[in-house]
């Protein structure tokens, strides 16, 4: 992603002792900056700062970084208590569940960003027992902008998060090495649909093959250490172009794999098209949950409307996709058969796993009954006018 310069950074102002201060405001998803704003230390306690994330005033840390810490983790831990009996109405459908578990989860996140801390010209933090986060930060903005700024100490833990995560990998057996996630860009920490993309049989005398949306490129470099001998990869975000490039780069695949930025589909037709889009039909609320949530299947439904245009007579698209949104009553089957029937495509075979992460297992998850019925599935589909 293109680093912001100073001058686009909204300003944040607070009162210290009686001096009006400012400086840049960060948030990746793109929140306001905050009007309400006190300078907080060690003295703080949780209740007291629940109490002002409550009202909705946000704390700027002044104190230990450690004890900041301890107090996001304080109040992640009273942000979910149960509420008190009978002030929350059970959901009586899925879907009433799922749009409460979003509603509780935008209120956790709102409580949780409104703890400030400060962030020097040169990235390190000018608090006791503070970490170095200079590199994590520039990994995940880009070059200082020579001006200090303040940012949510939750966001700024997703960024050393993520630095650590870019450090070590995640190992990904099918393409024989590991796939380096940035910051912003959703890691491949599920492998059941890596596991379909390298076990579904390819179209005979695949040569060129389309990865839409290829996020840290995963796809790409499956279909390339299966052989196809050119994959043309596409993003908007350039965030994910960064991460696919040098993930391509380090698992040697920069001669079979060509990143584009384009808006779903590249130029011609190819003789496979693969696309994950993202889940569930919902609004994100952060850049990382694009990869999750697509309004109203934008990606969805633009890659299935597309598709036919830009497949061989012959070629196959692969359509990787979860049913959690029909158990969550998000999105009906017939819909999904609907939208691939008006596009010209049709049904050849389809493949399914089932999920092996953790939530899929946990029975006090509020969406637990949707997540244990849940099937991954590679759709493998055909133009309605082809030879399949």
């Amino acid at each position: 992603m293109r680093p912001m310069t100073a001058t686009e950074f909204p300003v944040i102002a607070w009162l210290e002792g009686s001096e009006t201060k400012s400086a840049r405001w960060r948030s990746e998803a793109g929140l306001p900056a905050h009007d309400k704003v006190v300078v907080a230390d060690d003295r703080l306690s949780v209740d007291a700062a629940w109490k002002l994330a409550s009202e909705g005033t946000a704390m700027l840390w002044r104190g230990d970084w450690q004890n900041a810490r301890h107090l996001l983790q304080g109040l992640s831990r009273r942000a979910e208590r149960p509420p008190r009996s009978g002030s929350q109405k059970k959901p009586a459908t899925p879907a009433e569940a799922f749009d409460l578990h979003r509603r509780n989860q935008g209120r956790r996140a709102q409580a949780l960003g409104l703890l400030l801390v400060p962030l020097a010209a040169d990235y390190s933090i000018p608090l006791r027992r503070a970490q170095d986060v200079r590199q994590a930060c520039v990994e995940a903005y880009g070059p200082p902008t020579g001006e200090d700024s303040v940012l949510s100490l939750r966001e700024l833990l997703a960024v050393v998060s993520a630095h650590e995560w870019r450090k070590k990998g995640v190992p990904v057996p099918a393409v024989e090495g590991r796939i380096y996630p940035h910051y912003g860009v959703f890691s491949p920490v599920r492998g059941e649909y890596v596991d379909l993309v390298a076990k579904a049989p390819l179209p005979a005398n695949c040569d060129l093959a389309f990865d839409i949306g290829t996020g840290s490129g995963i796809i790409a470099a499956i279909l390339a250490r299966r052989g196809v001998k050119q994959i043309v990869a596409t993003d908007m975000n350039e965030r994910a172009l960064a991460c696919a490039s040098e993930n391509v780069e380090k698992l040697g695949l920069t001669a079979a794999i060509r990143l584009v930025k384009t808006d779903l589909f590249p130029e011609g037709r190819a003789k496979l098209v693969v696309c994950n889009p993202p889940w569930l039909p919902a609004q994100p609320t952060s850049p990382v949950e694009y990869a999750v949530y697509d309004p109203d299947s934008r990606m969805l439904r633009g890659f299935l409307g597309r598709l036919a245009s830009h497949l061989e007579v012959d070629g196959e698209g692969w359509l990787i996709i979860s049913d959690i949104a029909e158990h969550l009553g998000l999105r009906s089957r017939q819909k999904l058969l609907g939208w691939i029937e008006m596009a010209g495509l049709k049904v050849i075979a389809r493949l399914d796993t089932r999920p092996k992460h953790p939530k899929a297992q946990d029975a006090s998850d509020p969406l637990h009954a949707a997540r244990a019925a849940e099937v991954t599935s590679l759709w493998r589909l055909g133009r309605a006018d082809g030879i399949n």
